[in-house]
């Protein structure tokens, strides 16, 4: 018996933990005394350990034994123990958090590895082996596009030719993947790298999908939706994405408490054989817009001391049908609500995960709002404007202008309140638009907190030429001068906010680092060098 993906450490409290991981058959797994038996899928099997009676602010070196034989750490691996570090009130002032997004695997091929460069994560995870645990971060929070599963390594492409060559469902592409096990191939290759598997079993991981987790300009319009649901594979393609994604990503970022709570998890562990008809049910439900609802949330909350990171579902939580596009149902966007405006007096810093930016260069985030206005007009007009916005990926919040006008309100609702009751910064981590950037608010409000938008993309990916310049003249005053007359011009409400670069966009693999001690903040943006050496390219203050 042995493992074949994991441990991933995900959720961890003050005095529990759960450990992710996937065996090669049906068994029972422990770690550090506590056990969970696997469910299958497929022929593929998984486990969810949740760990508990653990001290606060305690580091516990653990071991994975399957069936009573140690799995984990691999008898051959030069690498540190995996630990699980908890919270506790030793360590509710201080926050230690790495993000980014977009992170292409390596794929065996020089020339194409040589095109990508060099991953950032894999960089970082290599540094950390070096240090002491007590400087290991408290989390690492992964904001889409973990796996491309419609952009494959040769490698993959090849191997997934040969087996539609020889089957009958010929309607199938060759280049992209249909099925569950398939999916399983993709997350089995980004996440089998020796250090990025031992940083995911020591490190906490929090995680969110983007497009390229389903499919490139995943659920970008209604139309796009009533394009795919014509194509003959699309429906086993958006349940194997959405099945995979439930097992591989969104049960770990649950709390134990929430496990517990969950009916498809409860009817998962409960099942006896293959639990495939269980996710295609959940994964239709996922995906159905039903009177201005999504039939499963997605979005989540953790508790990290004095800092709460409320993570956005901004790509399957979006209502397309009827005639307000909106980036949330108005029901997930009420618990959004309150997930950022609860217990405020427990909070210095709260945290905004959306896998795509809320603010992005003013002159982009423009162009895309003028989009929309042009999207829902009929005839040549609004078709035109849908083949714009597929093309240039116009799907951003200022794309759902209802929702970014909420979602803005709501962000300097908070920020203005003042006094004890106010966070000292809100920031909102973001990825997907290829560069990096720090984005502050200027806000009229009576409060003094800090408002940012911090983007990390990509982690490791390949940027066109093109988009370089096209980025910094969006981000241009002058740019963003004519497209913001355009925009009104054409109907576009007011902003009820501005804001401004700070500092000067990054391109290239990158890495970021949000760090909080007390009631100050800063971020740290490094890149790996020829070496594999990371280094800082910008630090900004976040409460100065």
């Amino acid at each position: 018996m042995s493992l074949v993906l994991g441990p991933i450490l995900r959720h961890v409290g003050e005095t529990t933990a759960t450990v992710w991981m996937q065996t090669d058959k049906s068994a029972d797994v422990e770690v550090l005394g506590c056990h969970a038996s696997t469910f299958e899928v497929r022929g593929c099997h998984y486990a969810l350990v949740v760990v508990d009676g653990l001290a606060p602010d305690s580091t516990n070196e653990y071991e994975v034994h399957v069936n009573g034989s140690r799995a984990w750490p691999e008898s051959e691996s030069q690498l540190p123990p995996s630990v699980i570090r908890t919270r506790g009130p030793g360590r509710d002032d201080t926050l230690r958090l790495v993000f980014g997004s977009c992170r292409y695997p390596k794929t065996g091929d020089p020339a194409l590895d040589d095109k990508l460069g060099v991953d950032a994560l894999d960089c970082y995870a290599q540094r950390l082996t070096e240090l002491p645990v007590d400087e290991y971060p408290d989390a690492v929070v992964l904001l889409g596009d973990q796996v491309y599963a419609d952009e494959l390594t040769p490698e993959a492409r090849s191997h997934l030719a040969g087996r539609r060559r020889g089957s009958a469902r010929t309607k199938r592409p060759p280049d992209e993947v249909v099925s569950f096990t398939e999916y399983e191939g993709l997350y089995r290759h980004t996440w089998g790298d020796p250090e990025i598997r031992w940083l995911m079993s020591t490190v906490s991981i929090a995680m969110i999908f983007d497009d390229h987790d389903i499919r490139d300009d995943w659920n970008t319009s209604a139309a796009w939706r009533a394009e795919m649901d014509g194509i003959p594979w699309w429906r086993d393609r958006i349940r194997a994405g959405l099945g995979a994604y439930w097992v591989y990503q969104h049960l770990g970022n649950l709390s134990p408490a929430e496990l517990d709570d969950d009916p498809d998890y409860r009817r998962v562990r409960a099942n006896v054989g293959d639990c495939w008809p269980l996710l295609v049910d959940l994964a239709d439900r996922a995906d159905a817009d039903q009177d201005g609802e999504k039939g499963l949330r997605f979005s989540y909350r953790w508790d990290l001391g004095r800092s709460r990171l409320v993570m956005a579902d901004s790509r399957n939580g979006r209502i397309l049908a009827g005639d307000v596009r909106k980036m949330l149902s108005d029901r997930e966007f009420d618990w959004l609500e309150a997930q950022l405006t609860e217990d405020l007096d427990e909070v210095d810093h709260l945290l905004v995960g959306s896998s795509l930016p809320w603010l992005l260069p003013p002159a982009l985030a423009d162009l895309q709002t003028v989009n929309e206005v042009a999207g829902n007009r009929s005839g040549v007009r609004g078709r035109l404007a849908e083949k714009v916005r597929q093309t240039f990926d116009f799907e951003h919040w200022p794309a759902f202008m209802e929702s970014f006008r909420r979602l803005s309100e709501l962000i300097i609702g908070v920020a203005s309140r003042g006094g004890v009751s106010a966070p000292a910064t809100i920031s909102v981590l973001s990825g997907d638009v290829h560069h990096s950037y720090v984005a502050r608010v200027d806000h009229a409000g009576d409060g003094d907190t800090a408002v940012h938008q911090l983007v990390c993309s990509p982690v490791h990916n390949h940027v066109p030429a093109y988009v370089k310049p096209a980025l910094k003249h969006a981000w241009s005053r002058r740019a963003g001068r004519l497209t913001r007359a355009w925009a009104r011009r054409v109907g576009s409400p007011a902003l009820p906010l501005s804001w401004r670069p700070v500092g000067h966009p990054l391109f290239g693999n990158t890495i970021a680092t949000l760090g909080t001690r007390g009631r100050s903040s800063h971020v740290v943006f490094e890149q790996p060098d020829d070496d594999r050496k990371l280094i800082q390219m910008a630090r900004v203050s976040l409460t100065d």
